[in-house]
């Protein structure tokens, strides 16, 4: 920039200094004409005293007997320069005590024309501090800045008629402020008043923000397309200084001061609190001067607009969504189509990583997906699946990601996170074409069969899903006829036993006495059988019902102990599982190489009587006889419990398999055979572990025979009252073999 003309060196506040000497050479100089006046008399023929001197003639007075004509004008840069002034706006001027030439220097105002260059008017000479006043224009604390408008002093407050600042017809009083600043910045004036700002301010409302109390802060972008981090810092500060500490303003953010402060924590706050000045910030969102709430038409964070908002910065996720169903709905007039920040939220934006954020993979399904697939009136309003979600939830994706797995599959893993398409469109992820290469992003060797059955099947979706439908049906019938008919049989019974202790207890029924003798009921291979069946059958139960009902108070107390709770769920159910099978492989055999494991099974089939005594019991059990059937070593009561525990182990075995290998099972059986095996896993469990609640633990422990337990499983023995109670053939038996073989004293044969 070449140099300006130069000028000596005058300290600041020249001017006023010389204002001030030449009215006080004026003032000396008019009290010393007065006395002269007062002394010597008028000249003869004089009406009255003579002209002041030359001196005391006011320079502005002067200039105007040749400005003050409104045809007065000049050439300048080849243009028509006016050089009226305007005498009344001048008298009424902020400058009005001050003459012409004390800011027109250097030239001879009886020299006419003037002389060219003239010097330049230097406001900065009375005026301090200029640049730190008018940050909103920087280069007007730069030394030698170029000639410009917004270093032109006379461009905003005037050449002449010069309005005080604080004047209410000043151009920077709040009502003609954004007009006034308008003249040069036209487009930030039009959408600042068409603004939620520009509003409040036109209405009246004291807190409203007018142009200055936003730009005397350094929040204007230095130069184009430079955003440093301080600017966006600054930027961020002001608008909290507003909707956060101020009262009046934050009364009006209509979801808070809590939305607003957010920010603070969102990916994008976070971001710049790191350093990462390519983070956006209030300004990037919403705009400099036409920001708007989202319900706006215009708003650059409207649905409308919102996309263009957003893809400067993410450019490949607004490129898919803009292909998605989401997006052509969004075109076509939806107002439901979810936009950006349906999705992301507003203000508080997390990245997907943070447990919080609604995207994250264990939140995305019922924290994003939920709010509109799961919803009667839009499922409704637009044909949309109304179970999509639900089923989604209660399949293994789902119930995993609701469980806590830290890998897990959610709708964005199928459907894409962006770029959502209808499984009609041929480029869709989900296209019956596609599902394969879908599928095997996450199941090795995927194959055609992975995509025979429904992907979102479900036992209640009778017209979709009518095998899984009818499986979950009979198995629901069988449930609740064989635990009801269970529950009523030990009701009955206890009721029965409760009523004979009662006679007992007053002296009707006397007790039958019993020797104190022990008799082998288990041997130690059978009760190494039952613990080992015992522990897998627990484990088996509480890890697989974890992964059924993760949201259950039992499970998140499971899991708040450790965060990798859910993997080792996974590891310890299957554990469970082999541990249950090899107890099987032992107890056959020990059934098929055992004397006594011969005995057993001998003792375990199935005879007629087993058809007849639960009728017999019932009868006694009701009063409806006083004979109670007799039984020997097993009574139907552990026969049923024996086979429905092999039909069960083995079912629970064959379908276990399946859902453990996946990937080759859905290959061979397709995913409706794995779909049908997982539904026969769940309610045979339900009806295995009710049994054992129901029928197994009455009899070993709440049966008031034997309570507080038969403690057979523990010593491999049990009392002879016990045995005349429950097993009173099979003492007969006993004490039949003791009077054959006179031995007496060992009426229980040894330990196998």
């Amino acid at each position: 920039m070449p140099p300006g003309p130069t000028r000596p060196f005058r300290p600041p506040g020249f001017r006023r200094i010389r204002r001030a000497l030449r009215l006080g050479l004026v003032v000396a100089g008019g009290l010393a004409a007065a006395s002269l006046r007062a002394a010597a008399p008028p000249p003869a023929g004089a009406p009255g005293a003579e002209a002041p001197p030359k001196a005391a003639v006011s320079s502005s007075a002067a200039c105007l007997e040749c400005h003050d004509d409104h045809t007065l004008t000049m050439q300048r840069a080849g243009k028509v320069v006016a050089l009226y002034v305007d005498r009344a706006g001048l008298a009424a001027s902020a400058h009005r005590s001050l003459d012409c030439v004390d800011c027109h220097e250097g030239f001879d105002p009886e020299a006419v024309p003037h002389r060219r260059p003239m010097t330049p008017v230097d406001c900065a000479s009375c005026h301090e501090d200029v640049g730190r006043k008018h940050a909103f224009h920087p280069r007007l604390a730069q030394t030698g800045a170029k000639t410009g408008d917004d270093t032109a002093c006379a461009g905003c407050h005037g050449s002449h008629a010069v309005t005080a600042v604080k004047s209410p017809e000043s151009p920077f009083a709040r009502s003609r402020q954004a007009p006034a600043c308008g003249r040069c910045h036209q487009a930030a004036q039009d959408q600042f008043a068409a603004s939620a700002h520009g509003r409040a301010l036109a209405a009246g409302a004291a807190e409203a923000p007018d142009c200055l109390d936003c730009h005397r802060h350094p929040v204007a972008r230095p130069g184009p397309g430079a955003a440093p981090l301080a600017l966006k810092l600054a930027q961020v500060a002001l608008c909290e200084s507003c909707h956060l500490e101020k009262p009046a303003v934050a009364g009006h953010t209509l979801l808070g001061t809590r939305f607003v402060s957010s920010f603070e924590t969102s990916a994008h706050g976070a971001a710049l609190r790191r350093g990462l000045a390519g983070a956006a910030n209030c300004v990037d969102c919403h705009g400099s001067h036409q920001m708007n709430q989202a319900s706006v038409a215009g708003s650059r964070v409207s649905k409308a607009l919102l996309l263009q908002t957003c893809a400067p910065c993410h450019r490949a996720p607004a490129a898919e969504y803009a292909a998605s169903i989401h997006a052509v709905a969004r075109r076509d007039g939806n107002l439901d189509s979810p936009v950006c920040t349906d999705c992301h939220g507003e203000h508080a934006i997390l990245g997907r990583a943070n447990p919080a954020s609604p995207v994250n993979a264990h939140n995305v399904a019922e924290e994003v997906c939920a709010s509109c697939h799961a919803s009667p009136r839009l499922t409704r309003k637009y044909g949309l699946a109304p179970d999509a979600v639900r089923t989604f939830a209660d399949s293994y994706h789902g119930l995993a990601a609701r469980g806590g797995a830290a890998t897990v599959v959610t709708c964005a893993s199928c459907h894409r996170t962006h770029a959502i398409k209808a499984p009609s469109d041929p480029t869709s992820s989900v296209n019956p074409d596609n599902l394969v290469a879908t599928c095997g992003q996450c199941h090795p060797g995927a194959n055609r069969r992975f995509t025979i059955g429904r992907v979102h099947a479900s036992p209640t979706q009778r017209q979709a899903s009518p095998v899984l439908y009818w499986i979950a049906s009979i198995y629901t019938g069988l449930i609740l006829v064989v635990i009801g008919g269970m529950t009523l049989h030990n009701l009955a019974d206890f009721a029965r036993k409760l009523l004979r202790k009662l006679a007992q207890q007053k002296g009707e029924l006397p007790p039958e006495p019993a020797p104190h003798r022990l008799y082998l009921r288990m041997t130690a291979h059978e009760r190494l059988q039952h613990a080992a069946l015992a522990l897998s059958f627990i484990l088996l139960v509480v890890t697989g019902f974890m992964l059924r009902y993760p949201d259950a108070g039992w499970v998140e107390a499971i899991r708040d102990l450790s965060r990798g709770a859910f993997t080792a769920r996974s590891l310890l159910h299957r554990v469970g599982g082999v541990v249950m099978l090899a107890a099987g492989v032992w107890h056959i055999g020990y059934l098929l190489f055992s004397p006594a494991g011969r005995s057993l099974f001998r003792e375990l089939l199935p005879a007629w009587r087993d058809l007849t005594d639960p009728w017999k019991v019932l009868r006694y059990n009701l009063g409806l006889t006083r004979e109670k059937p007799r039984f020997g070593r097993f009574s139907y009561i552990e026969k049923a419990e024996y086979w429905a525990l092999i039909w069960g182990a083995l079912l629970m075995g064959a379908t276990g398999a399946v859902l453990w290998f996946e990937n080759t099972s859905m290959g061979l059986l397709t995913k409706l055979g794995f779909d049908i095996a997982r539904t026969i896993h769940f309610y045979e469990a339900v009806l295995a572990t009710l049994a054992i609640l129901v029928w197994h633990l009455y009899f070993v422990i709440f049966n008031p025979d034997v309570y507080p337990m038969n403690l057979a499983w523990l010593t491999g023995r049990v009392s002879e009252h016990e045995m005349r109670e429950e097993h009173p053939l099979e003492l007969e038996r006993h004490q039949q073999e003791e009077a054959r073989t006179g031995r007496g004293a060992r009426p229980e044969p040894p330990e196998i």
